[in-house]
């Protein structure tokens, strides 16, 4: 299968053959997402964790209202940058011109984007996948299993996640 480990300290892509046998095909070259997810919940003044406290100012906010690049989508290989983001949230901010909602709500559609497009590259790398499976504290973000839900529906893959209470920090 295909996982997707997303947290604090880890974005990865990883094909999983067995038990103790895994091929990294991706990771970030520089913040993993949840780091980024709690950068921008600081920023805000939303408190720590981060990634549970964005996930609920993102609800009231307008995700297109903010112009939020996605970095590395598009691009030939599956890798992950979130320190781009983290700068443009900050930038966002400074200006003055959006609601902390609406910054949360765009960081958060942006990540998805990002996620699933990286994710779905993967997918074309490793068309031997079985499924796609999602682990880490950003897993829980529920904006996150939809996109990538979304995804592995349209590759004909089943879907996993852990259940939320093991997608906190340090679990």
């Amino acid at each position: 299968y295909l996982l997707l480990l997303v947290s604090g300290g880890h974005c990865q892509l990883l094909s999983v053959d067995g038990v103790g046998r895994y091929r990294r095909l991706a990771t970030t070259i520089d913040d993993a997402a949840g780091e980024a997810f709690d950068k921008t919940a600081k920023l805000l003044g939303l408190g720590f964790p981060g990634g549970p406290a964005v996930e609920i100012a993102a609800q009231r906010g307008n995700p297109k209202a903010v112009p939020l690049p996605r970095p590395m989508k598009g691009h030939p290989d599956p890798h992950f940058s979130f320190a781009g983001l983290k700068s443009a949230v900050l930038r966002a901010k400074d200006a003055g011109l959006y609601s902390g909602d609406d910054i949360a709500a765009s960081f958060q559609a942006a990540v998805v984007d990002c996620l699933t497009d990286r994710t779905k590259r993967a997918i074309l790398c490793v068309p031997e996948a079985t499924a796609l499976v999602v682990a880490g504290g950003v897993a829980a973000n529920s904006a996150v299993r939809t996109g990538l839900e979304g995804l592995a529906e349209k590759h004909g893959l089943p879907f996993f996640a852990p259940p939320l209470w093991l997608c906190t920090d340090n679990a």
